[in-house]
């Protein structure tokens, strides 16, 4: 199940995040995760394992299990490298062992200062606070994103992180429109407002932290997990689904794509089999109704500043 993407290119509403995979998890993720059916891989190179996940996409290529051509591959243009682009672009392309991405991604909407192509530094001034560029604007860094399309490097580029005002002007001065914003949302931070103005203007939502962090963000930054809500146990319930899957459904009928992350092999099943249900009105309503405005990904914890506020 695909959706077709401004640029014309189709992307698979369900894919995999790599983010906090360990290296030497991936290859075998990786494998089982196509051989279940996964064809859509989100990557970062703040993620630090493009390496390992160009390994895993080299082997699977040269054993014929698939082609190129079949999977969807995105990653992300670091904070640091916002005017480096080209370059960056050509790092991630080389650590993946592709010749071209689907999709490359603005991470943040945030240029900071620049510490060494492909280095992904989260550099702090003296005060402890990230240090942030003010020469580099994101109309200049879009251009530069532009400029991958037209070299052939990429297929189609977007942005993530960012709100209404930003996607609106990122609208106003593009030449090529951006294809995707990543955002979180989740039933615990819903976002309706910007889900609704990107789709409205032809602009792909795809949410990461689909499941609200779970675990990950629970011991990151202590926030509190949408899957453990009562009235998303008692749908999981009456589908006869695991919450997972019912969260997972819901992401997939708000017509956003969906990319969580999973170390482990039967959740990487699990959170697959969300194709052969569908969740009522009512029951999507009643979703809807348990929106938090709650953000449970916090980079103020590392960054010694709020950019959210």
């Amino acid at each position: 199940m695909a959706t077709t993407l401004n640029s014309g290119f189709k992307m698979p509403v369900m894919g995999l995040g790599v983010w906090r995979m360990e290296g030497k998890d991936i290859k075998n993720l990786l494998i089982n995760a196509i051989k279940i059916g996964y064809r859509h891989f989100d990557c970062a190179a703040d993620y630090q394992n493009e390496p390992e996940v160009g390994d895993a996409l080299a082997e699977v290529f040269q054993s014929g299990l698939i082609k190129r051509e079949d999977l969807f591959i995105t990653t992300k243009l670091w904070n640091s490298d916002h005017g480096h682009v080209v370059e960056a672009c050509k790092n991630s392309l080389k650590k993946l062992r592709l010749d071209y991405l689907d999709l490359y991604l603005i991470h943040f909407p945030i240029a900071t200062r620049h510490t060494g192509v492909g280095t992904t530094s989260s550099a702090l001034g003296e005060d402890g606070v990230l240090d942030i560029d003010t020469s580099i604007s994101l109309e200049t860094t879009w251009h530069a994103m532009e400029d991958l399309v037209s070299m052939g490097l990429v297929r189609s580029i977007g942005i993530s992180n960012y709100d209404i005002f930003l996607t609106r002007d990122c609208l106003a001065y593009a030449k090529v429109k951006p294809a995707v914003n990543q955002i979180e949302t989740h039933p615990y931070f819903q976002r309706e407002s910007l889900v609704k103005f990107c789709q409205k203007h032809g602009i792909c939502v795809t949410a990461h932290t689909p499941l609200g962090g779970a675990v990950a963000n629970t011991e990151w930054f202590g926030s509190v997990s949408c899957l453990d809500d009562q009235v998303l146990k008692d749908l999981a319930e009456k589908y006869k689904k695991t919450v997972p899957q019912i969260v997972l459904r819901w992401g997939i009928q708000r017509n956003t794509v969906v990319i969580p992350k999973t170390s482990k092999l039967e959740r990487l099943e699990e959170n697959f089999q969300v194709f052969d249900f569908e969740l009522a009105k009512e029951d999507m309503d009643l979703i809807k109704s348990l929106d938090r405005n709650y953000r449970t990904n916090q980079p103020a914890k590392f960054w010694g500043i709020d950019l959210y506020a």
